[in-house]
């Protein structure tokens, strides 16, 4: 903890020196930096993203309509490395004007329909296809307070602990300290939830889960972030074992190495086009001649 204080001027201006890790990307203004239109698959869904917790959602939900035989759910997936600022090209941005992963484009409709914010590509994949999302209201509802409630929560998780605990220039313990009382009082939320269900919003696999799985069951398994011993992730007992539930679906498995460009080189396939891409196309296959 440093002692050094900070009195906000009455005019905030931008430092582009501040702002860590993410200071060559972060800027307070929206649009394209630069022109550059981008590709365009034989697939009926476009999915433009990197391999985040936000994501690994939407990778997950395709790869799990594709097992149950929906064919209309076949997908290109391309990627877009954010710490090389891809999301402010002219192309992405008119998809997805906030300039975030992931950016969905369904070219079977006419005109083709643009999806952006990840829980919004959820619910519009669960209801293009019939699937992950229960049809009677009172379910229908629960699955959906809990995919909002993801939405909601998780910038506590990800912009407020994850960025002063992990990625911050340096350490401060109020932010940490108050980021971290809201985390575990989530994770007290789900442990509470799942002590009662065996998945999130009830008996049925949803959308909900494939949600909040990305980042929650990522970090009691000390796979975001790292903390997973500095939150006691283990004494959430439900949360581990819905997570460790989740993690054994085949499709989850699958949907986690798309767009994934760190760990494992067998688990990172950077793009993806055809089913047969997990076996002949990551990048310990590819190695240096990903193009060829």
């Amino acid at each position: 903890m440093t002692d050094k204080t900070y009195t906000p001027p009455r005019v905030w201006t931008w430092d582009k020196a501040s702002g860590g890790q993410f200071a060559n990307i972060n800027r307070p203004i929206a649009g394209p930096t630069h022109d550059k239109a981008l590709p365009v698959g034989k697939h009926p869904l476009q999915l433009y993203s990197l391999g985040t917790p936000n994501g690994v959602k939407v990778t997950i939900m395709l790869e799990e309509l594709l097992a149950l035989g929906q064919d209309g759910a076949e997908y290109d997936a391309y990627l877009i490395d954010i710490s090389e600022g891809h999301q402010f090209s002219s192309g992405f941005v008119d998809i997805n004007p906030n300039s975030k992963i992931p950016a969905l484009v369904d070219q079977s409709m006419h005109p083709p329909i643009r999806v952006f914010e990840s829980g919004s590509i959820l619910l519009y994949l669960a209801e293009k296809f019939g699937a992950f999302l229960p049809h009677t209201p009172a379910q229908r509802t629960e699955t959906l307070n809990w995919l909002f409630w993801q939405m909601g929560s998780t910038p506590f998780l990800g912009g407020g602990f994850g960025h002063f605990y992990a990625y911050a220039p340096e350490k401060y313990e109020y932010p940490i300290d108050r980021y971290a009382m809201e985390v575990k009082r989530q994770l007290d939320v789900l442990d509470r939830q799942l002590a009662e269900h065996q998945y999130i919003a009830g008996r049925e696999y949803t959308i909900a889960d494939m949600a909040i799985w990305p980042w929650y069951g990522a970090l009691v398994k000390n796979k975001v972030y790292e903390a997973a011993e500095f939150l006691e992730a283990h004494a959430y007992k439900n949360v581990v074992r819905w997570a460790e539930e989740i993690a054994e679906r085949p499709a989850v498995q699958l949907g986690r190495m798309v767009n994934r460009t760190w760990g494992e080189p067998s688990s990172q396939l950077h793009e993806r086009h055809h089913a047969s891409d997990f076996e002949t196309r990551t990048q310990d296959k590819l190695g240096d001649s990903e193009d060829s």
